[in-house]
């Protein structure tokens, strides 16, 4: 989910290799590389610990319990597993406020997703009117650089774009950052966590826990803009059903753009 280059994911393998060797062992640490579809790793019954977004893991009605939950180090998260979306445009574009991309085109990643989809559909809503917002959807683009990407090639005037994502690309690909302008931002809400099938393991959680006080780690933490891992608060994500839910009714009955792209449309299931 946050391997936003091929080298970040190395890093990410690299300081999960540790955290494994730390435990005790017992776990692989597989590749899982984009645009490969995270609904099917999620699914799956053999999970360790998975980057999973807290608005799919909601909604799941499998036994799935939370293993630790990263805080990204840099100040504006306030040393508190949290994220948001940035809504960017063009660099070089006029605008400067989300109303006036209205007419455009709007980029998003999937309708699984809270940063890349219902976090910017939530903050439309309040803000926008009865007519269709933009003329098109472009996307799934599934991932936070496709969708910084479709934003900086001039394929859509704005893009939601998951703003730990988007802090590790200004980091690690800043030419790409340099082409796209924040104009906006939504509300805080539970950072994605890591994920497990059934009961995590105790010795895996405390190497999770106590991975900021390991040496072999700081190098990868400072690379990643990780501050440490933390117990999940279980109470932050629950809110996230029935604000989808909001979401979902708004637009069910007001058009977001006048060129419908059913791939992303509102996930009602």
């Amino acid at each position: 989910m946050y391997s936003v280059t091929a080298a970040v994911g190395d890093i990410w393998r690299e300081l999960l290799d540790n955290i494994v060797r730390t435990s005790g062992g017992g776990h692989d640490v597989l590749d899982y590389p984009p645009p490969q579809p995270l609904g099917p790793l999620w699914a799956r019954d053999d999970k360790a610990a998975v980057f999973m977004c807290g608005l799919p893991w909601s909604l799941s009605d499998r036994d799935d319990e939370i293993v630790a939950v990263p805080v990204p180090s840099p100040e504006a998260y306030g040393g508190q597993p949290v994220y948001w979306s940035y809504l960017v445009v063009p660099a070089d574009s006029k605008y400067k406020s989300v109303p006036d991309t209205f007419g455009g085109c709007l980029a998003l990643t999937t309708n699984e997703s809270q940063s890349g989809f219902y976090a910017a559909l939530n903050t439309l809503m309040e803000i926008g009117g009865s007519e269709p917002l933009y003329s098109e959807l472009i996307g799934p683009t599934i991932t936070v650089p496709e969708n910084v990407k479709a934003v900086a090639e001039g394929r859509a005037d704005i893009a939601s774009i998951d703003s730990y994502g988007f802090d590790l690309l200004a980091r690690h690909v800043p030419e790409l950052i340099e082409r796209v302008r924040v104009i906006g931002t939504t509300e805080k809400t539970p950072i994605p966590m890591l994920a497990c099938s059934g009961q995590p393991s105790p010795e895996l959680r405390d190497a999770f826990l106590d991975a900021h006080n390991d040496p072999a780690n700081d190098r990868l933490m400072d690379e990643l803009l990780l501050s440490k891992f933390v117990a999940p608060d279980i109470g932050s994500y629950l809110p996230y059903p029935a604000r989808r839910a909001r979401v979902n009714a708004h637009w069910s009955i007001h058009k977001l753009s006048e060129i419908e792209n059913e791939a992303l449309a509102p996930n009602y299931e």
